[in-house]
């Protein structure tokens, strides 16, 4: 039986993610893990973030006893104020992201495909679903970055040939980046590009329900 090994925190997810992200970048994040790679930008790094709610160019997640009630992100949460951001409906949130303005978008998955497809919005055994922005945002961002653990709560893996989930968006995802692994969808198939500290190819292949392209140069992940 596969011994499963430790798995990356949260953080430490949202940390490679981080450095994905353009410098002078138009970035929106999605619920999840997505929200805390503001965090850990780079202070010489510009990113200018985005949320449907209404909001460009605001901080990072506000810290304890600097919340506002009236300044938060998709998913609810506080957002710290910085010079310049600006305040508009959620309508132009969206007109924004369906205009093609967005470079980056970070989202959650339930899976994503080895050629892409994104699953973020239905959970069919459970019976609960919200669309929010995911469709927009998976057909309107230049580029979409998953970010979220390998598998789900049962140990499925969330990486899989086809998606049995309702679809998000069709080959839209261009990076994966889990708890144990960096990946990216090709018309080939899904290439593995960095595995966690202590984990092999073979190791993340045992986890992973869609098979795996191992390149000559792959690395640790990068951080």
């Amino acid at each position: 039986m596969f011994e499963d090994k430790e798995r990356l925190d949260r953080e430490v997810v949202a940390m490679r993610v981080a450095k994905e992200l353009p410098d002078g970048g138009y970035v929106n994040l999605g619920i999840g893990i997505p929200t805390l790679v503001s965090n850990f930008v780079s202070d010489d790094s510009v990113v200018f973030y985005h949320s449907e709610s209404g909001v460009l160019n605001c901080g990072p997640l506000a810290e304890e006893g600097e919340q506002d009630i009236d300044l938060i992100n998709a998913g609810g949460q506080f957002l710290q104020p910085v010079p310049g951001m600006a305040f508009f409906s959620s309508v132009d949130g969206f007109a924004m992201i369906r205009g093609g303005h967005l470079d980056v978008t970070v989202l959650g998955a339930h899976q994503v495909s080895a050629k892409g497809d994104l699953a973020n919005w239905m959970l069919p055994e459970r019976g609960v679903g919200n669309i929010g922005g995911a469709m927009d945002l998976a057909a309107g961002a230049k580029t979409v970055i998953v970010a979220m653990e390998h598998t789900d709560r049962q140990g499925q893996s969330k990486i899989v040939e086809e998606c049995t989930y309702p679809i998000t968006g069709k080959e839209c995802v261009s990076l994966i980046v889990t708890d144990v692994a960096v990946m990216q969808p090709t018309a080939k198939g899904l290439v593995l590009l960095e595995v966690a500290p202590g984990w092999t190819p073979e190791a993340v292949q045992q986890i992973t329900q869609a098979k795996l392209i191992i390149p000559h140069d792959l690395k640790e992940y990068e951080l």
